[in-house]
């Protein structure tokens, strides 16, 4: 008799089989998650130097604009990565 949980499993599997991942893709998943973290990287140590500039200016006004522009950063170096993830995936 099997278990609530392996009956649950090959549903899933029936409606969504998985996928093996070659160790070329797993490769080229790392290379792609390695650069954009770089990218992320780069881009809060350079707005973390603005934001420091703007907290010694007192510009409350800068300051909260660039931390917007932060989050806008990263959710859009976020949704590049992932859209290139998806297509290495879909191979």
């Amino acid at each position: 008799m099997k278990s609530a949980y392996e009956l649950a499993m090959e549903r899933l599997n029936k409606t969504a089989p998985t996928v093996k991942m070659t160790d070329q893709k797993k490769k080229e998943l790392a290379e792609i998650d390695s650069v954009y973290a770089a990218k992320l990287a780069e881009r809060e140590l350079f707005v973390k130097d603005e934001l420091r500039k703007a907290a010694e200016k007192g510009d409350g006004e800068a300051f909260s604009q660039i931390q917007k522009q932060i989050i806008s950063d990263r959710k859009s170096l976020t949704a590049e990565r992932e859209e290139k993830k998806e297509k290495i995936r879909a191979k």
